[in-house]
């Protein structure tokens, strides 16, 4: 075989790896931007709303007890 062949396709195979690599790398940074928005939003807070409670409730809590 060609040399020049053989080094074409190593080439050919180290720029799929690379581009492997960088798709992961890709992916993980958007999933972190994701959570850091969703963080800044308060959508990864599961708090219970108190909009159809009567008022006073929730107000004050006993922790003596």
């Amino acid at each position: 075989m060609d040399m020049s062949l053989v080094a074409a396709v190593l080439a050919s195979q180290a720029g799929a790896v690379q581009q492997q690599v960088a798709n992961s790398v890709l992916k993980s940074n958007l999933d972190s931007q994701k959570s850091a928005v969703l963080t800044l939003l308060g959508a990864g807070q599961q708090t219970l709303s108190l909009a159809n409670v009567a008022d006073g409730v929730g107000g004050n809590l006993n922790v003596a007890a």
